[in-house]
This record gives C-alpha cells, sequence and structure tokens, in this order.
C-alpha cells in the first residue's frame, strides 16, 4: 500500500511539528494546519487526502464544526478526532457525525498509526468501488 497523506489540524503548534516528525520516520506523509479554516482551505486544494486528524477543541471554528462540513462539502478523507479526557463525549459526538474514530490527547503514536493506517486502507477501498461503479455506468452509457 502507498503510504498514507495526513492532514494534521490542530492549533497546537509544537504538538503538530512533534507529531510530523514521528509520522514520518513512519513513511507517512504530512500537511498541517493550525486551524480549522486553516485546515478546509488546504482540504480543497488536497482532496486526494487520505486522512485528517482533528483536534476537537480549537479557538474559532471547533473540530466537530470542520467535521461537519468536511461530510457536507463530500470529502472522501477519513476523520480521526482527538480529544481531551474531557472532551471524551466530544469524540462519540464526532463519531456519530462519521468520524472514523476518536484518540485521547496525548495519543500513544502506535495507536494513532494504526488507526491511520486502518482508515487510510478504509478511504482508498471505497475510492476503488466508486471508481467500479463509475466505470460501469459509462460502459452502460456505450452498449450498443
Amino acid at each position: 500500500m502507498k503510504s498514507p497523506f495526513v492532514m494534521l489540524v490542530d492549533d497546537e503548534v509544537s504538538f503538530v511539528e512533534t507529531l510530523v516528525k514521528r509520522l514520518a520516520t513512519r513513511n507517512i506523509e504530512t500537511i498541517t494546519a493550525f486551524s480549522a479554516e486553516e485546515g478546509l482551505e488546504k482540504l480543497e486544494m488536497n482532496q486526494n487526502l487520505d486522512v485528517i486528524v482533528l483536534d476537537v477543541k480549537m479557538p474559532g471554528m471547533d473540530g466537530l464544526e470542520m467535521l461537519k462540513k468536511i461530510k457536507a462539502g463530500f470529502y472522501r478523507a477519513e476523520v480521526i478526532m482527538l480529544t481531551g479526557h474531557a472532551t471524551i463525549e466530544s469524540g462519540i459526538t464526532g463519531m456519530k457525525l462519521g468520524a472514523y474514530d476518536f484518540l485521547t490527547k496525548p495519543c500513544d503514536i502506535e495507536e494513532l498509526v494504526s488507526k491511520v493506517e486502518e482508515a487510510t486502507k478504509k478511504k482508498r477501498d471505497h475510492d476503488t468501488k466508486i471508481q467500479e461503479a463509475e466505470r460501469k455506468k459509462l460502459l452502460r452509457n456505450y452498449e450498443p
């Protein structure tokens, strides 16, 4: 499997920078955003993202609101929510809104990598099914 393409969205700069380095050592390509608004802009330019790792609590637009916008925009990237211990309820809410999963901060890097790989597989399997359906539709339209 080609390595996952991930966007980290979190307002804690040092946390994001550390996570980028730790994911890079595991051959996971990442881009970053330090607010939900910036994350949505980068998503527009990177629609081939596999996974978005999204913090729930951020100033301005929070992670749950960004998740709603991702799902409303029909983006196919899977979303893993990051919650503090006090906001586990938000993680559960995120899953009800369509997030793939949630992890509590600070998260274990191996657990995060495992979730990213699982979510990437799910997203890519879904993409393949969509491509197959589109191909079948095209073939039906060209039958004599």
